[in-house]
């Protein structure tokens, strides 16, 4: 970045050159035109105070200090550089305004107060690239998790929308191409500090030159990166990106998963919901005919889910020659009766509108309410401005692509061995999966659950690494314990441990911790903070496993210690 004061100067050489000029013409005039002192004797001014007098005569200050009364010639003089010193001044001043409303200018002081914010950031923090729906939602549930961010988005109006947004720390944003390495590097891609980039634009070719420079600069870091197309996701999986995450494909597993273990899915659903929402309630698609309007990277995506659990599925499309569409396929958009009569409304028990325009599938949906009543009504949402004509319509199941791909980020950077658990759950039964949601719903109540992991090593959890290696009596029930009355269990549940690559699914209470494990849990937020108290603190982790009360401090000690 070139030196903004440099600049300035450059831009402002012929105004400082005027300025100087008058000011040295006006100066040299004073000390050569003679004056008169107050005994009629000859006088001249010298140069300091030639340049005194026109320095407060040039700012239009006023006259004030003037040792003695002025000649004919010398008042003449003045005139003549009272209005010099003035046009210049007016000059040099016009420049300057003109110099710093220049669009290049002001561009060129943002990007410098950026890169100073950027540098000043202390603790890690996680590149967002694109501020759209997806960024927006994923940057304020980082903000409020405690994490910090940085932002790089092309649009302007997004940029100043996240400037007026409310969010809980200052997040640094420059308005750029996220594809140019170099604006990667100025948002502190090699910045020590930086621990993860999530490329979220709405571009894959974006996505994926973010993934590849993030891999090729920083290797080291957690890169996530959204893909809306097989090809996509493809590509940027063969050179090592840490996720991919599919939106159309993430939410059509999802409705496949509904359709044949709704408390699998609904496990799904809290354990990626941002902390502190509302609970969602059980979801049961019903089994039989389906229909599908629209055949693009959402319609097929979820065509081929459906097809996978055996579920008929007529399809509507408007171009089936130029979408693939199966053999069978309907001809028109959906929201007319008649195509939707032909697709076989009356004897279907689901429908799902994936067209990329709002207005076309909220229509599909109410002229099939009112042909079929009965029917289980899908939506895919393309815009977050249309939530409130969406939650009017009281669908059944809602696509948010914005909201599906926030939630799993979020989970993904909060707590990495979510995943983990999550993959292992898949393979359960639907009766395991209900009686974990009993068990969550227990602790929790109506908001979503909070998850959070648990490393028994030096860093994070000294007390319970410390009392591992030193006694080996540490059990999960410890760890679960309420440090203020060790006869209460916290409100959480263990979901997993991970230990030197075994995964054990839902540890009971008497199973035996050894360092290096690593725990998953999940439960009340209050959990969470009050067992910091026990894998940090030696003399709380004691008092929940013994029962004992050890004073912490030296005086205490002395205080409490026995009589000899």
């Amino acid at each position: 970045m070139p030196n903004i004061v440099f600049l300035l100067l450059r831009r402002l050489h012929s105004p400082l050159i005027v300025l100087i000029l008058v000011y040295a013409v006006s100066i040299l005039g004073f000390t050569l035109i003679p004056g008169m002192d107050d005994q009629g004797r000859p006088w001249r001014m010298d140069f300091f105070h030639a340049f005194y007098f026109v320095s407060f005569m040039g700012t239009t200050i006023g006259f004030g200090e003037i040792p003695y009364p002025f000649t004919d010639a010398q008042r003449l003089w003045a005139t003549v550089s009272i209005y010099a010193t003035v046009v210049a001044w007016l000059y040099g001043i016009g420049s300057l305004l003109s110099a710093l409303q220049d669009p290049g200018f002001r561009r060129l002081l943002t990007e410098q107060a950026f890169l100073r914010a950027v540098r000043r950031i202390r603790d890690p923090f996680y590149l967002v690239c694109g501020y759209g729906d997806t960024g927006s939602m994923l940057v304020r549930a980082l903000t409020d998790a405690g994490f910090n961010a940085v932002v790089v988005e092309k649009r302007q109006e997004r940029i100043d929308a996240l400037e007026l947004a409310d969010l809980r720390s200052y997040v640094p944003a420059l308005c750029a191409d996220a594809a140019e390495p170099d604006n990667l590097c100025k948002a502190g891609l090699k910045n020590p500090r930086c621990i993860g980039v999530v490329a979220l634009t709405n571009v894959d070719a974006v996505n994926l030159q973010v993934a590849i420079t993030s891999n090729l600069l920083n290797p080291h870091l957690t890169t996530i990166a959204r893909a809306e197309t097989r090809e996509t996701e493809a590509n940027i999986a063969s050179f090592g990106a840490n996720h991919i995450i599919n939106p159309f494909d993430t939410f059509a597993g999802r409705l496949a998963l509904a359709l044949h273990s709704p408390g699998t899915y609904l496990l799904y659903e809290w354990m990626t919901a941002v902390p502190g929402e509302a609970l969602l309630e059980p979801l049961y698609p019903p089994h039989g005919k389906w229909i599908l309007c629209g055949y693009g990277r959402f319609g097929k995506a979820v065509y081929e889910r459906l097809r996978q659990e055996n579920i008929e599925v007529t399809v509507i499309e408007a171009r089936p020659e130029a979408a693939g569409a199966p053999p069978g396929t309907v001809k028109g958009l959906g929201t007319e009766a008649e195509t939707l009569r032909l697709a076989g409304v009356d004897e279907a028990v689901g429908i799902v509108a994936g067209t990329d325009d709002d207005a076309n599938n909220l229509s599909i949906l109410m002229t099939a309410r009112d042909l079929n009543p009965k029917l289980f009504r899908v939506a895919r949402q393309n815009s977050r401005s249309n939530d409130a004509i969406f939650r009017a319509a009281k669908l059944d199941l809602i696509m948010r692509r914005g909201s599906i791909i926030a939630h799993k980020i979020f989970a993904l950077i909060q707590t990495p061995l979510l995943e983990t658990f999550l993959r292992l759950a898949r393979q359960q039964d639907n009766d395991w999966a209900n009686r974990l949601n009993s068990r969550i719903y227990g602790v929790v109540e109506d908001r979503a659950p909070v998850t959070w992991e648990v490393d028994i090593t030096p860093g994070d959890a000294p007390a319970l690494y410390a009392r591992a290696r030193r006694e080996g009596d540490l059990r999960l029930d410890h760890v679960c314990r309420d440090p203020r009355d060790r006869n209460r269990s916290l409100p959480c549940i263990p979901l997993l441990c991970e230990r030197g690559g075994e995964d054990i699914l839902l540890p009971d209470a008497d199973f035996p911790l050894r360092s290096g494990d690593r725990l998953l849990f999940c439960g009340h937020p209050h959990a969470r903070w009050m067992m910091e108290w026990v894998r940090g603190n030696d003399n709380v982790l004691n008092y929940v496993i013994t029962g004992e009360e050890h004073p912490a401090g030296h005086l205490w000690r002395w205080f409490t210690r026995e009589p000899a």
